[in-house]
């Protein structure tokens, strides 16, 4: 009588179910919530009700022993049919790739199970079982969607062969968000070219780049640290930019951010550093090469909870995912903001490279130099490029930079100055000649000389050629002396004729006998 009893209250509550859910179109919880009960049973009972195209009048006009033969609540054999058991690590393993949703891969499972798991029930079970997994994986990553970047804790030491004294390299290493395949070598510091270098070999390495690259404030690659808006360091994000990926730093004391490389550091230290330990290393191309070798060993070691390896995973879900990499690799570049100087220059490490002079001197300018080349940047759009030059105090200039006035001034050269004083006479070419020779640099007259030449325009060649001849013969070389000739018409003039043994004698003229010796 009592098992009846139980039985009559639970068709009471299967009824209750379905009142609620087909006539009063209530949600599972809310139907849970008044019944009591389950609402994954909830969303069972009402599934298979909207399966067969029940309408509630119908149900309500069975009794209870035809309601009870089409749901069968106590068929055990056909609940062991129904709730066939999904591959987890499957679903798992799906579930990374891209546009790959657990709804779909229910409805796949679906098609196979017609009698399995309804929606519902299906997502919290795979949600449990996730659980018992590392709690490193409990944020889901899509196949080639983030990169993981930091350095490990640990360093290792160098050792120099011929002093013996110890240099400590830092660990760098990379991981895939979607299949933990890992990347690690050493460099000698933190510093920018290093950090930018490693990212490059790591997308290398990985024969790819993902949508998104995660790494800690850092110093070199993140210049201010602030949970909203960090700012990226120049020429990291110019590294982003020539591998298209972009650049999102975990947030500042927020490790689970970048849960994944904190677990890969943990596991390279154990699986790498630490079987090292024991070794001496004298270079770091040695240590590099022994990192190497135990990484392809990591990548290769199976999963504990899960099927297959890092290596297997990435090769089946991650690798296709990853954005090709450029026709050429970065290459590392600075970047530095300048003003233009009064002669159209700007300064880069001491060697000065041209601008356009009509851009004016109150302009600012992002110059981004390499070991090779120098950039210069305005509005976003570059304005000049230059062979990198470390030559300090000299100038690099292009001439369609100078005013017009400088670019004729450039057009000159020595023997085009001499040919043209020849022109008009020879005095005037001897004193050319004699100007520029007596200049450290030949360029250094040419204003002189051109000042010369003009003369001839105001007063005449023949006139320019006589003052000429006058200025060799007093050795006033300089346009202000020929300048002055002509002004006081001393061209006109003959020149004074010396007697050649001529002897001046003068009480402070000393003779030869006063450097006599005695």
């Amino acid at each position: 009588m009592a098992k009846k009893k139980v039985w009559e209250l639970s068709m009471r509550k299967i009824r209750e179910i379905l009142r609620l859910g087909l006539k009063c179109q209530r949600s599972n919880r809310e139907i849970s919530r008044s019944c009591r009960i389950s609402h994954v049973t909830v969303g069972k009972y009402i599934s298979l009700a909207k399966e067969m195209q029940f309408l509630y009048e119908k149900i309500e006009q069975m009794d209870d022993m035809t309601l009870r033969g089409i749901f069968k609540t106590d068929d055990t054999a056909q609940n062991k049919n129904q709730y066939a058991q999904p591959d987890w690590n499957y679903i798992h393993r799906e579930m990374k790739k891209k546009s790959v949703t657990l709804q779909l891969l229910w409805q796949e499972y679906k098609a196979v199970y017609p009698d399995g798991y309804q929606s519902t029930q299906f997502c919290e079970l795979y949600s449990r079982w996730k659980k018992n997994l590392n709690p490193s994986l409990y944020q889901v990553h899509k196949a080639g969607e983030k990169t993981f970047v930091d350095y490990a804790g640990q360093t290792v030491g160098i050792v120099n062969r011929y002093t013996g004294k110890v240099r400590e390299a830092q660990i760098f290493v990379a991981v895939l968000g979607a299949s933990n395949y890992t990347y690690s070598e050493a460099t000698w510091d933190q510093t920018l070219p290093n950090w930018t270098g490693s990212h490059v070999r790591s997308f290398e390495y990985f024969k790819g780049v993902t949508k998104v690259v995660v790494p800690d404030n850092l110093k070199s690659g993140i210049s201010r640290a602030c949970k909203y808006e960090p700012d990226v360091n120049p020429t990291y994000h110019d590294m982003a930019c020539h591998y298209g990926c972009v650049i999102i730093p975990a947030r500042v004391a927020k490790p689970k951010d970048k849960a994944k490389v904190e677990s890969g550091v943990l596991v390279v230290e154990r699986w790498i550093l630490a079987a090292l330990r024991n070794r001496t290393f004298f270079s770091l191309a040695e240590l590099n090469a022994a990192i190497k070798e135990l990484l392809i060993k990591l990548n290769e070691k199976p999963f504990k909870k899960l099927e297959g390896s890092r290596k297997s995973w990435f090769e089946n879900i991650e690798k296709h995912a990853l954005l090709p990499l450029p026709e050429a690799a970065y290459v590392f570049c600075e970047w530095k903001m300048s003003k233009m100087n009064i002669d159209y220059h700007v300064d880069v490490k001491g060697h000065y490279y041209s601008v356009p002079h009509s851009l004016g001197r109150e302009k600012e300018f992002s110059i981004r130099y390499t070991d090779k080349t120098v950039e210069i940047f305005h509005d976003n759009e570059r304005i000049a490029s230059h062979l990198r030059d470390d030559t300090k105090g000299r100038h690099s200039t292009i001439k369609e930079h100078m005013p017009k006035s400088h670019q004729q001034y450039l057009e000159w050269s020595p023997s085009r100055i001499i040919n043209w004083a020849g022109t008009i006479g020879e005095s005037t070419q001897m004193l050319v000649k004699t100007i520029l020779a007596i200049r450290k640099y030949p360029e250094q007259g040419y204003r002189s000389c051109l000042g010369i030449l003009r003369l001839a325009k105001r007063y005449s060649k023949e006139r320019l050629e006589s003052a000429c001849k006058r200025a060799v013969f007093i050795r006033g070389y300089s346009y202000k002396s020929v300048e002055s000739i002509l002004k006081h018409g001393l061209d006109k003039e003959d020149l004074p004729q010396y007697e050649s043994g001529l002897t001046v004698t003068h009480e402070n003229i000393r003779g030869n006998n006063y450097f006599c010796k005695c």
